[in-house]
């Protein structure tokens, strides 16, 4: 991991801590072009907006396809607290953003958060969503587990 992939991975942890502020669940990310510029942020809005659909990374994606053109969508990277979920895996394959950057596993977020085995759950990992489509998504991560997990300490119990 290099210094710029932590510093965005930080940054995309801080907005998941935004969003706790904000009165929503601990989700950030944000968006990078080639160079590393952060383009766009978001964080999730779900409990604010009362809209399922208010993850951090489709918030951003929304954003994204509203304001940048397809190239730049293809040569941009987007950073994530937390391993997009298949919702969200969707939205940025159909963005066009080849490129993801995640810090917490969805396995791991399962712990933490104490999921019940009977609870009904779409557990599909991203990169089992990205593989099932025509275009490659480049995945890396889980990356910084001590601070991704932090931001999410005593929430949801």
């Amino acid at each position: 991991m290099t210094d710029q992939v932590r510093a965005h991975l930080l940054a995309a942890i801080e907005l998941a801590a935004s969003a706790r502020k904000h009165g929503n669940h601990p989700f950030g990310a944000l968006l990078t072009d080639p160079a590393g510029k952060v383009l766009l942020t978001a964080e999730n809005t779900v409990l604010t907006d009362r809209d399922v659909t208010g993850h951090a990374e489709t918030n951003l994606v929304r954003l994204a396809s509203r304001t940048l053109t397809p190239a730049q969508l293809a040569d941009a990277t987007l950073y994530t607290s937390t391993e997009p979920c298949a919702m969200c895996s969707g939205a940025i394959y159909w963005s066009g953003v080849r490129r993801v950057v995640y810090a917490l596993a969805a396995s791991e977020l399962n712990v933490l958060a104490g999921v019940d085995p009977e609870e009904p759950l779409l557990d599909l990992p991203c990169r089992q969503v990205f593989a099932a489509g025509g275009n490659t998504v480049e995945v890396s991560g889980p990356y910084l587990h001590t601070e991704a997990a932090a931001v999410h300490a005593g929430y949801w119990g």
